[in-house]
């Protein structure tokens, strides 16, 4: 009888526990809001060896889970993280290279793959934390969706169903806590990446932007379909659906659909945030660009206020990944903790979760906590715990309030560089980014002279008409001292193309450390917004037969014309102090 009553005991203890784990929202948005902050378990399961063993694969998967150089999970991990404050993890996984022989045709996933990761995630929810699993680029394979060859193109869409049914039938009665992803970056941007493990066959193309929508909303639904077919709770799980390229502008555009769902208010969104990336991505915090001014604020908000008309429609959003990311030497970024405060802010305020992008760089798993102090108390007081009892109104107006003091309290700018010019004055300046990305001066096609590497000096240019200008970028003030070669750059003018409209860029003379340099092709003149009038020095990834269309010069037609006319082999690239282009700016002749 004792026996009977401890059996009784224990069934009454585990019907509490279990009830207490479902105890969950029945929709999308508020199931976002439960789930809190989140921090991504990165380079660990999705880390793989890239097809270098031919897809063999190991029996022991920690042989791929410590391969990018993280310590094997442990719970300890799990609990140190939640009470760090993350109360969701993401688990990217590698199941295509790891885990299948999906080169020879065959996509069963190893059981012991399987069993590894369904270990992980049991150790997440004892640990009290929700979960999130996808598929994570993955060695390329996406690669085979636009292979050349429609029986590869078959096999990719057989082998995503079948991937998603073999996890879907593992987990068919796990915890409601977790959640399945459809992909990572994957959709849109890299379904004709060409890996030579999976698409030997195929040779370089372009998918149209419309064709990568269109595979892009099929694929997600048949992610749905496989997974509501899977049986267990997977009828009633939350799912996540990967947007465009987990890019937040593609992913607003209307070429964009979420997938039909037979479960009602059962779907979240899943994009990315790096913005800027010359600072959240920048390989050392001494070569990132500045970030903290007023604009810095308005422009997190503004992106990141684009997912309202998710949320509205009763979809939840997460941000699956974002971050100023730490450097390769470990060292955390200049106003790294005030961006992730108002980043975090920022979520609160337009009701999104986040789950942080992390290898040991924030959470050092070896210790178990953030080890550094000002980012440990950015997190410390934003896990769930702290907002039980709070009605969302309460919190989002808390974060709100928080943002908005923030935002008004930082500088107009950051640095000395540029000119003080208004919103529609025309200003000539060097793009730049250096070969090793260390170092680099106000990419894209809106002039932010203080989005810039430290200690860059630079001469731009107003425009006040035809003529012959002058800019300058002197990298001696840096911490290198000198820019590494070169990855991109270009002239840009700042409402060239609306003040003076049709009008080229010539270029007269280009010195690199005060030496002369002869260009390789003719420069060309050219927009991509029709506001920025641009011409590249060097651009490898210009399609130089789509660039013609549009391209103009200033004397005579386009024979020679060329996107990389700088030449990065000349040994004077290796270490480049100053660069000084002049060139003339005139209607074509």
């Amino acid at each position: 009888m004792l026996l009977i009553w401890l059996t009784a005991g224990m069934l009454v203890f585990l019907m509490c526990a279990c009830a207490a784990a479902e105890d969950l929202p029945t929709d999308a948005v508020e199931m976002t809001r439960r789930m809190g902050n989140g921090i991504n378990l990165g380079n660990t399961m999705e880390a793989c060896n890239n097809g270098v063993k031919g897809g063999n694969i190991s029996e022991d998967p920690v042989f791929y889970e410590t391969m990018w150089g993280q310590p094997v999970t442990t719970p300890d991990m799990l609990r140190g993280m939640k009470a760090a404050g993350f109360d969701t993890i993401r688990i990217p996984v590698a199941w295509m290279t790891n885990a299948t022989h999906l080169n020879q045709g065959d996509y069963t996933i190893s059981p012991v793959y399987l069993d590894r990761v369904e270990e992980i995630v049991n150790y997440a929810l004892d640990a009290g934390m929700f979960v999130i699993v996808n598929d994570h680029w993955d060695g390329g394979w996406w690669g085979m969706f636009g292979s050349d060859t429609e029986a590869t193109r078959n096999l990719a869409m057989e082998a995503y169903t079948g991937m998603w049914q073999q996890i879907a039938e593992r987990f068919a009665n796990a915890d409601s806590r977790v959640i399945f992803e459809s992909a990572n970056e994957e959709l849109g941007a890299r379904f004709d990446e060409n890996s030579p493990l999976y698409c030997p066959d195929s040779t370089d193309h372009t998918m149209p932007e419309r064709e990568r929508y269109e595979l892009t909303n099929r694929i997600n639904q048949a992610f749905v379909d496989t997974v509501r077919a899977a049986g267990g709770k997977n009828a009633q799980r939350f799912l996540l659906i990967a947007g465009f390229g987990t890019n937040i502008d593609k992913t607003c555009d209307s070429r964009f659909h979420m997938p039909k769902d037979p479960t009602e208010k059962k779907l979240m969104i899943s994009v990315h945030y790096y913005d800027p990336w010359s600072y959240c991505g920048a390989s050392t915090a001494q070569g990132a660009t500045l970030w903290g001014k007023r604009k810095d604020y308005e422009t997190m908000y503004s992106t990141l206020s684009r997912m309202k008309q998710f949320t509205s429609a009763g979809i939840g959003v997460v941000i699956g990944e974002y971050g100023a990311l730490p450097g390769s030497d470990g060292i955390m970024k200049a106003n790294a903790p005030a961006y992730h405060e108002a980043f975090l802010n920022c979520c609160d305020a337009l009701d999104l979760t986040s789950c942080l992008w992390d290898c040991s760089g924030f959470f050092v798993r070896t210790e178990q906590r953030i080890t550094d102090e000002a980012m440990a108390t950015v997190y410390a007081g934003r896990n769930a715990a702290s907002e039980s009892g709070k009605d969302y109104a309460e919190i989002a107006a808390a974060g709100q309030a928080a943002f908005d003091a923030a935002a008004a309290a930082a500088p107009e700018t950051l640095t000395e560089n540029g000119l003080n010019t208004g919103e529609d004055s025309c200003v000539a300046w060097i793009m730049f980014s250096g070969g090793d990305w260390a170092s680099s001066y106000s990419v894209g096609d809106t002039y932010t002279p203080d989005s810039m590497t430290p200690g860059i000096k630079a001469t731009d240019a107003e425009i006040t008409g035809a003529g012959t200008y002058t800019v300058v970028l002197d990298f001696t003030g840096t911490e290198a001292g000198y820019a590494a070669n070169t990855a991109f750059s270009a002239i840009g003018i700042s409402n060239g193309e609306i003040q003076y409209p049709g009008y080229c860029i010539y270029f007269t003379e280009l010195t690199v450390n005060g030496e002369k340099v002869k260009l390789k092709g003719r420069n060309y003149t050219c927009s991509d917004d029709g506001k920025c009038t641009r011409s590249n020095l060097y651009n490898e990834w210009v399609d130089m037969k789509t660039a013609r269309s549009t391209a103009r010069v200033l004397i005579g037609d386009l024979t020679g014309i060329s996107a990389t006319v700088l030449n990065r082999d000349l040994p004077i690239m290796q270490q480049i102090r100053t660069l000084e282009i002049t060139f003339r700016y005139e209607p074509r002749k």
